[in-house]
């Protein structure tokens, strides 16, 4: 999902390296969406890519870099039952079975549980700027490694040339 930009202050590779990496550092070691971690998860891939972009992109001899950066990061919990994580719904022992997990692909979509269900939440997001071509640009990006923690992540770079 990410977008090309040929006029970006770093490769798009690049980009998608440092996007990768935040996102990793931030809910790598988390196996599944938990409301309550997700403000620190977005600070954790916001700081750290806004930090990679600065840097990299500062010219040499200069103390400010040539570009004002906007970054968002976006998480959305996957409608999955805790039990499809293997974690307890309220008492101490978590489902031994393995886990299960259904989209709305087909006509019988169906939940962990086995009920009809649709296994995630749409999104759909846009964003439309007016600005100079050459020096302004933005770059989205989807990290996978969310999918098998119940999360979609998708992060956007916005930046405008000083």
């Amino acid at each position: 999902m990410a977008s090309p930009q040929n006029n970006a202050p770093i490769s798009t590779t690049r980009l998608k390296q440092i996007a990768t990496d935040a996102c990793q550092t931030a809910i790598g070691s988390a196996e599944f969406y938990e409301h309550s971690k997700v403000e620190g998860w977005n600070s954790t891939i916001i700081n750290a890519i806004l930090r990679a972009v600065i840097s990299e992109s500062t010219p040499s001899g200069s103390q400010t870099p040539a570009h004002k950066y906007v970054v968002n990061s976006t998480i959305v919990q996957h409608l999955v039952p805790t039990s499809a994580l293997n974690k307890p719904k309220g008492g101490s022992e978590a489902k031994a079975d393995t886990p299960h997990i259904s989209t709305s692909d087909g006509s019988n979509a169906t939940a962990t549980d086995g009920k009809p269900h649709v296994g995630r939440r749409g999104m759909h997001s846009a964003t439309q700027a007016f600005w100079n071509e050459k020096t302004d640009g933005m770059w989205s990006f989807k990290y996978d490694g969310g999918e098998g923690k119940g999360m979609d992540v998708v992060i956007s770079v916005i930046w405008i040339g000083i």
